[in-house]
């Protein structure tokens, strides 16, 4: 009971002062302002995330803006029947200028959180660690109608709903290419990518799962929208 009472209080503060957060805090840390591409993943980006939960067209017209600033290329499908229904999709086509494999399924807030993980640590940290640009991005795929791990008494897997995506590997523009099996057990600046990636993502997706976890996940990092701050 104090806790929600602290809650409710905390809450009317911030309200009854949103007119001075707006004129003195930066829009990062302004839980009243939008959400933006080059937000760090904070607490604060953490609640203006879950808004957009409850809010899907607000969640359509944060990407908007982010594909105007070239942190995504998305498009609409519209919404999807089937046992494993969507209502509110996007094709995600590109990832702040690094080409996919292939397009994915993603619910609205996977799509941002993948955006801004691109854009402020996968894609800057392969030029600073690896001295060449991130031009591409390969995973196993996002949307699939199957409980977890396909077993017929789990729960539904996060991919049923297009909110966890799989990714295995890495292309850049001299040529390399690197994966998650390989070069997760090694050593050397290759390794220090990818456990260094793998370690800032906790910040941008509510569960970040790797090698380590368990075999299931030897080759790809699974990146879902469940929980929070659930990083093996």
């Amino acid at each position: 009971m104090k806790y929600w009472l602290g809650s409710v209080v905390i809450m009317l503060i911030i309200v009854i002062n949103g007119p001075w957060i707006n004129r003195h805090i930066p829009a990062e840390y302004n839980p009243f302002a939008p959400i933006a591409l080059n937000d760090p993943p904070t607490l604060i980006t953490r609640y203006k995330m879950w808004k957009l939960d409850k809010n899907p067209q607000a969640c359509m017209a944060v990407l908007e803006r982010v594909q105007q600033d070239g942190g995504l290329i998305f498009s609409n499908p519209g919404k999807m029947s089937g046992k494993c229904p969507l209502d509110n999709p996007v094709r995600v086509r590109a990832l702040g200028g690094v080409a996919l494999s292939s397009s994915f399924l993603a619910s609205c807030r996977l799509a941002l959180s993948s955006a801004m993980f691109v854009s402020q640590v996968a894609k800057p940290l392969a030029q600073q660690k690896l001295g060449t640009p991130l031009i591409r991005i390969e995973h196993l795929g996002s949307y699939a109608c199957r409980n977890m791990y396909n077993k017929p008494d789990a729960r539904l897997s996060e991919h049923a709903t297009a909110e966890a995506l799989d990714v295995s590997g890495f292309q850049l523009m001299d040529g390399r290419h690197l994966t998650v099996l390989k070069q997760w057990p090694q050593e050397g600046a290759e390794a220090d990518y990818m456990h260094t990636i793998f370690a800032e993502s906790c910040g941008y997706f509510g569960n970040s799962i790797g090698p380590e976890y368990n075999a299931a996940h030897a080759n790809h990092f699974h990146f879902g929208m469940r929980l929070f701050g659930f990083c093996r």
